[in-house]
């Protein structure tokens, strides 16, 4: 039987549509956790390119430990979604509490370092004194939001792997909601209170992430649900053997996207040696980039939940053709989205309206690559996060970033900019050599099946 006859019995209807009752909540979570980002820049684009600046390189610094978090995150979902699949519910608990402490652990080492250090972490992007006071004064306050991201991630990852990402879902739109209205009310001084600007930015993400934790967290545990623990399952979790089988997983895992999202901030530094502007159309970039790629984010982290399943339930052949389905059906739909953004260029470009005229021809510049961009990612991030991380192949995964960001990406697009002074939209396409070098190593490790594991048995 040939290899596409295969993908259509194994990836059929059925299956599909339980990628995208899980991908959908996914996708539109992912795109109101980077609206967050974007509401920062639009609004406080009204008053200035070094503000959009300032922000744009603060959110870049809180994205990568965000990351980091979700990375410690991944440990819990991969071993939540096997015993899921295995029908253990106890698990699924026990996982959900295990992913939570050891996540706000990290949580409040992100917290001590950007209140302790927001200068020096600013001055690795820019030399403007201005663009640097701002971002410190946003980053000391908005630190404190991490503790709010790990406790949603951590029981994100399990409502994810029950297939309830609807729940984590609605209740980050209730943050969202929280964060616009905040936003307008504190930036720009309504209702009696004075215009913060900034600060008033910052202010307004801590509050919206504590409203958004309190809500989802009151809901779980009035209805008793499932990963809603308690002491019972902390002391459970509290297991030699358990704790190292999730930072095994974890750890490289948490490695793997610190040092992915910390390549993307020494992309910005590298975008800084080009001066404000190409700072400010990179800032721009950030959010409508997160946006464009949230789709092939929930599909991705759709597949990962469903390959875990099958996985934990040892079901090799079938999950291995389903695996190929969806790399496929990425590519697809980052087409469509890469369309999309090529063909509402300028009504983006539009909503920031304190943009120069050249800076906003370098955004026009931009957009184009990151439609180019996104097609070119959407291999890669399905091979990886939704298959290859699954099966719990996270040490392949990591020598494969460390590989083609810091070994090829980084040093290439630094001697571009620095020594052969690239302009800007030439920089940015550098940026994209990483994806190049990951087609090869995802896919051919995708061939071996040497990611096809079961991570629940002792």
């Amino acid at each position: 039987m040939s290899f596409f006859s295969q993908l259509f019995i194994h990836a059929d209807k059925s299956f599909l549509r339980r990628l995208f009752v899980i991908a959908l909540p996914i996708t539109l979570q992912s795109m109101m956790f980077s609206s967050r980002g974007l509401v920062d820049v639009l609004m406080l684009g009204q008053l200035g390119e070094a503000e959009i600046a300032a922000v744009g390189v603060a959110a870049r610094a809180t994205f990568v430990t965000t990351i980091m978090l979700l990375g410690v995150t991944t440990g819990g979902a991969l071993l939540t979604a096997q015993y899921w699949g295995a029908g253990n519910k106890v698990g699924v608990r026990q996982s959900t509490s295990l992913t939570w402490m050891i996540s706000m652990v990290f949580a409040a080492l992100t917290v001590v370092m950007f209140v302790l250090f927001p200068k020096p972490i600013m001055r690795l992007t820019t030399d403007s004194e201005q663009v640097i006071r701002l971002g410190a004064d946003y980053l000391v306050i908005s630190s404190v939001s991490m503790f709010g991201v790990a406790c949603v991630a951590s029981m994100a990852v399990g409502l994810r792997a029950m297939h309830q990402p609807g729940l984590s879902t609605f209740f980050s739109g209730i943050g969202i909601f929280s964060n616009i209205l905040l936003n307008w009310v504190l930036i720009f001084g309504k209702f009696g209170f004075p215009a913060m600007g900034i600060i008033g930015a910052a202010i307004a993400t801590v509050v919206s992430a504590a409203i958004e934790v309190i809500f989802l967290f009151s809901f779980l545990w009035r209805r008793k649900h499932i990963v809603a623990f308690g002491l019972v399952d902390i002391r459970a979790s509290l297991v030699l053997d358990k704790i190292a089988r999730f930072l095994k997983l974890s750890l490289p895992t948490t490695f793997n996207f610190l040092a992915w999202a910390g390549g993307l901030f020494v992309y910005h530094a590298i975008m800084g040696q080009a001066g404000v502007q190409g700072l400010a159309a990179l800032s721009v970039m950030t959010p409508v980039e997160s946006i464009a790629l949230a789709m092939m984010i929930g599909t991705s982290n759709a597949a990962a939940v469903l390959v875990g399943n099958q996985l934990g339930t040892k079901n090799f052949t079938q999950v291995y053709y389903q695996a190929w389905a969806t790399v496929i059906l990425n590519v697809l739909i980052a087409v469509v989205v890469a369309t999309v953004l090529l063909i509402t260029n300028q009504l983006i470009l539009d909503a920031f309206s304190a943009l120069t005229n050249e800076t906003r021809k370098l955004a026009e510049q931009f957009i184009v690559i990151l439609a180019f961009g996104v097609v070119l990612r959407s291999v890669p991030m399905m091979a990886i996060v939704g298959v290859l991380r699954a099966g719990g192949d996270v040490k392949y995964c990591l020598y494969q970033d460390l590989f083609a960001q810091w070994v090829i990406s980084i040093p290439l697009t630094a001697f571009a900019a620095i020594q052969l002074g690239f302009e800007p939209q030439w920089v940015y396409l550098l940026f994209l050599t990483e994806e190049i070098v990951k087609w090869g190593l995802s896919l051919s490790r995708m061939l071996s099946k040497k990611w096809m594991r079961n991570l629940i048995e002792d």
